[in-house]
């Protein structure tokens, strides 16, 4: 029977624990070194993606906006009465002219207020023309009253010369002389209060007339106004153009004030763009933009910057300044390209899917032998329409890929075939 020495029971224990040891470190090893393996490049089909050059040079900065066209005269014509709409005679798209009914309202109460109004006005013209009637009357009796003591004055005063010329030449008496003298006096006072009376009276007559003419004017004018009322339950347009807008339906009910309809005069229209809230706040009144109609080009000048952005964008208006092509109309769907300024002696780009505003941005920059690319940091200066001003991490020449490169971050070079 053979018994196994311990000395070599122990080598062979020895031995299974350092291969084991190598085992553990081969696989620690392994998996370290896969940890640090990078991912493989992607292959990338060139026909699949977008390049451009980097160019130095003189760049235009422009910035982009789609809009319509809209007319610059146009004008909301409002319900000067109140009342329910009866009928609606036009429809957007018709042409107007300033006395077109576009619809017609009804409000019985407004109606019988005219009546009303009409009675009133009759009335303070009868009570004016009584009222002149008597006075007249009054005015007629004073002065023939004047006129009699007047005619009395006059025989008195020959009367009294006569006796003072006989008292003088010794043929009457003259205590006769004296009492035809104290009537001539007598009936001077009276002429004198007459015509005072009747002056006095004249003026009260003018007085008592312009308060009568007042209300004769008060009920014409709220004739009129109610005239007007009730004639303006035919809504007309007002003005030479095209109905754009109805917003009111038969049977329904609207109040003095409410908008009911929206015209505007075709022949003279202006540009609305809308401009990213981002790229808004470079646009200055008076820079030149050129509008496409998508039927051909035409110059305007930027008007008025909205002050307020809505959904991130700004509403820019510009005028026209050339002759639009045929067809153009309003709310016709237009581009705009507004010059922002010109750059001497930069580098530039044209514009990388997803680059918005200055900043750095990672772009994918071509081998010289364009079979691969590497990820590059660049920085973005001041953007345009179409291209982008480079201030740092690519030199003129540069070749540059402009397509969307999200699906690609986590790799730091990709290849082309």
């Amino acid at each position: 029977m053979d018994f196994e020495l311990p000395e070599a029971s122990h080598q062979r224990i020895l031995r299974l624990s350092i291969y084991s040891a190598l085992a553990a470190l081969a696989v620690i090893g392994i998996v370290v070194g896969l940890a640090h393996l990078q991912p493989a490049a992607p292959v990338i089909d060139k026909s699949s993606i977008w390049t451009d050059e980097v160019k130095f040079g003189d760049l235009t900065r422009t910035v982009h906006g789609a809009g319509t066209l809209a007319a610059v005269d146009t004008r909301w014509i409002p319900a000067e009465s109140a009342g329910r709409v009866n009928r609606i005679l036009l429809q957007p798209g018709d042409r107007v002219h300033p006395e077109t009914v576009l619809m017609e309202l009804t409000n019985p109460e407004l109606q019988q207020q005219v009546l009303d109004a009409e009675s009133q006005l009759q009335a303070a013209l009868a009570d004016y023309a009584d009222l002149k009637a008597q006075l007249n009357a009054d005015l007629l009796k004073q002065k023939a009253a004047l006129n009699t003591t007047r005619s009395q004055f006059k025989q008195a005063k020959l009367q009294s010369d006569v006796d003072e010329q006989f008292r003088q030449e010794g043929l009457g008496s003259e205590l006769k002389a004296k009492l035809s003298k104290g009537q001539v006096e007598q009936f001077s006072i009276q002429l004198q209060a007459g015509e005072e009376s009747l002056k006095s009276s004249s003026d009260s007559m003018r007085a008592r007339l312009a308060t009568a003419q007042t209300k004769v004017d008060q009920q014409r004018r709220m004739y009129a106004t109610k005239q007007r009322n009730a004639a303006a339950l035919q809504v007309r347009a007002g003005t030479e153009g095209v109905l754009q807008q109805v917003s009111a339906e038969a049977g329904q009910q609207v109040g003095a004030g409410s908008n009911l309809a929206r015209v505007a005069n075709p022949a003279r229209l202006e540009a609305e763009l809308r401009i990213s809230e981002l790229l808004a706040k470079d646009v200055m009144v008076g820079q030149t933009v050129s509008i496409d109609t998508h039927n051909g080009l035409v110059a305007g000048r930027i008007t008025r910057i909205d002050p307020s952005a809505t959904n991130g964008t700004v509403l820019v208006n510009a005028a026209i300044e050339g002759t639009l092509p045929n067809g153009a109309r309003m709310d016709l769907g237009i581009d705009g390209m507004i010059e922002i300024e010109k750059l001497h002696s930069v580098l530039y780009l044209a514009r990388p899917a997803g680059v918005v505003g200055s900043g750095v941005a990672t772009l994918f920059k071509l081998a010289g032998d364009g079979a691969s690319a590497t990820r590059v940091n660049v920085k973005i200066g001041r953007n345009s329409a179409e291209a982008v001003e480079i201030t740092a991490g690519l030199k003129a020449g540069d070749k540059v890929i402009l397509s969307d490169t999200s699906a690609w971050s986590r790799f730091e070079r990709i290849r082309l075939k």
